[in-house]
Parts: C-alpha cells; sequence; structure tokens
C-alpha cells in the first residue's frame, strides 16, 4: 500500500502532471485498488467542505496583503529603506535581501510572494554593485523561505486545521525561529564576505539625514504585522477575521502614501485570485487524498510499520527529516504539507513529540525544499525574476543556506525550548 502510494505519486510527479491533478489521480489508483467503497463520490462534497472552511478563508486574505504590498509599491519602498540602513555590514545589500525578506514575511504569510517581490526590486543591484551574483541570488531564494515560518504563515495555517493544533500558538512558537534563522543567514552571508571580500560588492553609504528620512517606509510592514498578530493575542480577532484587518491595513496605509488607485486594486485581485486558486486545487485534491488514505487504513498502517521498527525518537526524527527532503525534491510544499502531515505529525506526536514543536520543524522542512532542486519553487521563481542565465547559478548560490537550514534543524532537536520556550497558556 505504501510502495503504490509514493511509487504512483512520484511518477506521475515526474511525467509532468499538475500537482492538483496528480493527488486526486493517485487517490483513485489507490481507492480502485485497496478500497471496495466508491470514494470518488465523495470529491464533490470534499470541494464544497474544503472551499467553506473558515480558517483557510484567511490564506486568500494573506495572499491579498501580499499582492497590495507588491503592486502599491510598499514593498519596495521598504527594501529601498534597509539598503540605506545596512550597507555597514560586509555583504552590504545582501543583508539588506534577508531583512526584506524578513519584514515581507511577517506580512505576505507566502514564501513565493516574499522572493519575487523582494527579487523584483533587489536584483537590479547585482552587476550595479558588483556582487557575486550567485550569493546574492541565494539570499533571495533562501530569504523568500521565511514566509512559511515567521507568521503570518500560511503553511502553519494548514497544519493547524489539518492536525487540529491551535494557530495562535504555532504562530508565536513560529517567531523567534524564524528570526534566529534569518540572523544565521546574515551570519552565513558576513562569514563568507569576511573571506573574499570581493564578494560583497562595492558598499553604498547615507547620510544620517538620509537614514532618518527613509524610516517611515519601514513603518507599513511593523504596523501590518501589529495589527495582525496583535489582534490574534489580544483576543479580538481569530486568525481569519486579522488577516481580513491585515488587508484592511494595507489599504488604509497605501491610500495614505498615495500608492493606491483602481488599477492596484485590480492587479492585487487577480494576483490574488490566481494564487487562490492554484491552493484551493491543490487543497481538494490532497484533501480527498486524504479521505482515500484513512478509507484504505494507509495512516495506521504506516503507523504499525514505523512502531514495529522500534525506532529511537532521534532515529524517527532523522527519518521524517530524510523523507521530507527526499520528498522535497520533486513536490511543491504546499502540496506535500497537505498530502504527508495527517500521516507523519500523529507518529511523531505518538513518539513524544510536541505538536506545536512537530509544526514548526515540519514547516522549517518545508522551507528546505522551497530551495532544493530540482523542484525548489523559489529557485524557479528568483530565476524569472532574474530573466537571463543558467538557473543552476540559483540553485548553487541557495545550496550554503540550505545547508544552515539543516543545521537549524538539528538545533531545534537539541533545544526543543527554542520553540516552547513561550508560555502558551
Amino acid at each position: 500500500m505504501i510502495a503504490t502510494s509514493l511509487g504512483s505519486l512520484l511518477g506521475l510527479l515526474f511525467l509532468g502532471i499538475p500537482v492538483a491533478a496528480t493527488l486526486i489521480l493517485v487517490a483513485l489508483i489507490l481507492s480502485g485498488t485497496f478500497s471496495p467503497l466508491p470514494l470518488h463520490f465523495a470529491i464533490g462534497e470534499i470541494a464544497w467542505t474544503v472551499s467553506n472552511n473558515f480558517l483557510l478563508i484567511a490564506i486568500p486574505l494573506f495572499v491579498l496583503l501580499g499582492e497590495i504590498l507588491l503592486r502599491s509599491g510598499l514593498a519596495s519602498r521598504m527594501y529601498t529603506a534597509l539598503v540605506l540602513w545596512m550597507p555597514w555590514l560586509p555583504g552590504g545589500l545582501m543583508h539588506s535581501n534577508i531583512a526584506a525578506c524578513t519584514m515581507f514575511a511577517a506580512t505576505s504569510g507566502s514564501s513565493v510572494a516574499t522572493a519575487a517581490t523582494i527579487g523584483t526590486v533587489a536584483l537590479e543591484e547585482v552587476e550595479k554593485n558588483s556582487y557575486n551574483e550567485r550569493l546574492f541570488l541565494g539570499t533571495i531564494a533562501a530569504g523568500g523561505t521565511l514566509g512559511i515560518l515567521i507568521p503570518p504563515s500560511v503553511n502553519l495555517i494548514l497544519y493547524g486545521v489539518l492536525t487540529e493544533t491551535s494557530i495562535p500558538k504555532l504562530y508565536l512558537a513560529g517567531l523567534i525561529p524564524g528570526i534566529l534563522l534569518a540572523a544565521l543567514f546574515m551570519v552565513l552571508v558576513a562569514v563568507v564576505c569576511t573571506m573574499k571580500p570581493e564578494w560583497g560588492g562595492t558598499r553604498n553609504t547615507a547620510t544620517r539625514a538620509q537614514k532618518l528620512q527613509a524610516l517611515p517606509d519601514l513603518l507599513p510592514p511593523v504596523a501590518i504585522f501589529v495589527s495582525v498578530i496583535g489582534s490574534i493575542y489580544l483576543g479580538w480577532a481569530t486568525a481569519t477575521e486579522a488577516a481580513a484587518l491585515g488587508v484592511l491595513a494595507a489599504l488604509v496605509i497605501a491610500a495614505c502614501y498615495r500608492c493606491l488607485s483602481v488599477k492596484v486594486i485590480l492587479d492585487a485581485f487577480e494576483g490574488a485570485m490566481k494564487t487562490t486558486a492554484m491552493i484551493m486545487a491543490v487543497m481538494i485534491g490532497a484533501y480527498f487524498l486524504n479521505l482515500v488514505f484513512g478509507a484504505i487504513g494507509l495512516p495506521q498502517a504506516a503507523s504499525n510499520w514505523i512502531a514495529g521498527m522500534n525506532l529511537e525518537p532521534l532515529a524517527l526524527f532523522g527519518l521524517v527529516v530524510l523523507f521530507y527532503f527526499i520528498l522535497g525534491m520533486f513536490m511543491e510544499t504546499l502540496s506535500m504539507m497537505v498530502a504527508s502531515v495527517p500521516i507523519i505529525a500523529p507518529i511523531m506526536v505518538q513518539a513524544g513529540f510536541d505538536p506545536v514543536w512537530c509544526g514548526i520543524v515540519i514547516v522549517l522542512l518545508m522551507e528546505i525544499a522551497l530551495i532544493t532542486p530540482p523542484v525548489g519553487l523559489n529557485l524557479f521563481v528568483v530565476q524569472s525574476v532574474r530573466k537571463r542565465g543558467p538557473v543552476e547559478d540559483v540553485i548553487f548560490g541557495a545550496l550554503p543556506f540550505m545547508l544552515i537550514m539543516l543545521l537549524f534543524v538539528g538545533i531545534l532537536y537539541l533545544f526543543p525550548q527554542i520553540v516552547l520556550f513561550i508560555p502558551y497558556g
């Protein structure tokens, strides 16, 4: 049963069939092979249920929030301000890339949107300031992955829905690891550019007056983050209502900056609808696949198989990391998460791991998948924004950051309190 599931999934993806269609086809193959019931009749009910899930309504709202920031030019203003404040570090604007990704991640909830947005405004600086292009590209691809870890995160919402884990707890738990990971990225850039000063490009200089003048452009992402996360933890709003507040805040701020127009609104809605349609198609396929998994007893079979191996927690953890690393080479993170979490998370919780800690670690492994070739989505997003040269430049530039992320996964295993030290009650 397990072999048929993995074989059909990877085989169909290898043939280039879209992810949503692949998930439905795998479900139909498993249903026809292992179930005596006509499970395909449930697709309509599942599509309706997924589309009406109140928590999942937060996803298109967070996507729309990121689109408004991008289309209105507020993201570009934020990056320009960071360029003035961070040139003194070894690596110059590469630190601005990571810092901008961190701040945008705290508003958009999407890694792809983060990488695309920062890449659009940053890549023109590569040749202008003589940076090492591969490392510069790597900072954008890896920094963009922070979009699914730092709250508000679409993937943390999905994990919460799939495992019935509190989304406010997940958001609180993801904040410190996200900031620490961004700091590790910056340390890596500083070390590399100290050892290879020529990779750090030409340092820009700015007067104190210029820096102070640019400070207001850093306020929009901070204000939106406070309105979204603050409303959740003060008990004023649910995650979905907070997402709506974030969209409202983005519209108000864009209007105050005189960046709001009918074209900006229409473009933002069009971009959000395209992204949401893709996400919901994957969600419907994945939920149908999960229904089939449950009907044929695959989660219990996998759990019994792993339990029969009598693995120690460390061995189980290593097996999960290896599983996601290999799966991340072939699957897009959203579909990978929806298809695997209902099986993997209960096994880890049963082995004694905290469900909130599991959520952060699994999302971190999703981040690694975003820059793992051959299907690392952020690699191709950055390359598409770059519009020249081979994609191998982005892959090699992101490789050191992937190693840092794997190291950070090990650190979270050794020191789980990095995730859990904040009291959730």
